[in-house]
């Protein structure tokens, strides 16, 4: 159960923009302080006693069904440059990709971080240690590359039996959060297929019936576990690139980016498959026509497997600064959901008109 949104009037300042198309929402002031030596206990102890901080800034009147972001907390050791807990409508996720990029973008233009080794910084976040690097012109940061955690093929062609579609295979990856993807095959001829209509109304069908059938756990964090997203791939449009997706999470939103983990995780399938090696380009076109380039940076093991590094690059933008406040005597404060689980208020007066 999320804790009530505590007396008083609560203070958030914060730095919003996009990365290729997707929100970005990073908290520089006013997080709580959590408990635990590494980012994956905190993420823990912020669900256990502060998800209310989450629900207040990512879900209505504030943010809305595809907002995402993060916290910024100073690094735990001297191995990295700053820690990260991610924030977003439907939970506390271990990591982010769009997220990632964007937060890079930020703190580098705004001054917020100063780097141990110029162009690149490491960051602390529930899924592990992320290296970033960065190039810079003009006093913008132009691109980012992130090396994302291991990622791997969790489960190959499981068969699901889909509502409105039938039978479906679809294949459970791994790149920081757990995916169902769904390639082409005889009960879904592509993306071009879908409107973002059917896009919304088949995934959480798609979505049931692949937690029905497995739950997938991380070999070595046992409190990343279970399908998350849904990722629908296609034929690119875009020239330069290889493959087009669009990936379902929360209740109603469809990434407008070509999604970090989601890429990494679709790396990692293709490696298992053979149809991708270390270091060829992948492409990823979004279903608005974003793009993020990446590629398999080494292969590895990941307890019992066959795993890959990949490291995906794109860009962001800064388009302003949030003071946010949050206080219980309003009675929305805390925010409120249309489709989200528990994301009524339980007495929703006030508001109206007289």
């Amino acid at each position: 159960m999320t804790p009530p949104v505590p007396p008083g009037r609560h203070t958030f300042v914060c730095l919003d923009g996009h990365t290729a198309g997707n929100p970005v929402r990073l908290v520089i002031a006013g997080a709580p302080s959590l408990h635990g030596a590494t980012m994956s206990a905190r993420r823990a102890d912020f669900i256990q006693n502060w998800d209310w901080v989450r629900r207040a800034l990512m879900w209505e009147p504030r943010g809305h069904d595809l907002m995402s972001g993060a916290i910024l907390y100073p690094a735990l050791d001297e191995s990295h440059d700053a820690a990260l807990l991610f924030i977003e409508v439907d939970g506390c996720l271990p990591m982010c990709g769009h997220v990632t990029i964007g937060v890079v973008t930020f703190l580098i233009e705004k001054g917020l971080v100063a780097p141990r080794e110029p162009g690149r910084l490491v960051l602390a976040t529930p899924a592990g240690l992320i290296s970033a690097t960065y190039r810079e012109e003009g006093g913008r940061v132009r691109e980012v590359r992130f090396v994302n955690v291991p990622s791997y093929l969790a489960a190959a062609e499981v068969k699901l039996d889909v509502p409105g579609l039938g039978e479906l295979v679809v294949d459970i990856a791994y790149g920081g959060n757990f995916y169902a993807i769904v390639e082409p095959q005889k009960n879904y001829a592509g993306l071009d297929q879908l409107s973002p209509e059917e896009i919304l109304r088949l995934s959480p069908l798609v979505r049931r019936a692949a937690r029905a059938a497995l739950t997938p756990v991380h070999p070595e964090d046992p409190t990343i576990s279970g399908v998350t997203h849904v990722m629908w791939t296609g034929a690119p449009r875009h020239p330069r690139a290889q493959g087009r997706n669009a990936v379902f999470y929360g209740e109603r939103a469809i990434d407008r980016s070509p999604c970090g983990t989601g890429t990494s995780a679709r790396l990692a399938q293709l490696a298992a498959k053979g149809r991708l090696r270390p270091g060829e380009a992948f492409i990823h076109e979004s279903l608005i026509g974003t793009l993020f380039a990446a590629r398999i940076e080494e292969e590895l093991r990941l307890g019992p497997y066959p795993a890959i590094r990949p490291s995906v690059a794109g860009s962001a933008h800064l388009f302003g600064f949030n003071t946010l406040f949050v206080d219980p005597a309003d009675p929305l404060g805390g925010g409120f959901s249309l489709w989200e689980p528990g994301g009524l208020p339980a007495s929703p007066a006030g508001g109206g008109a007289a």
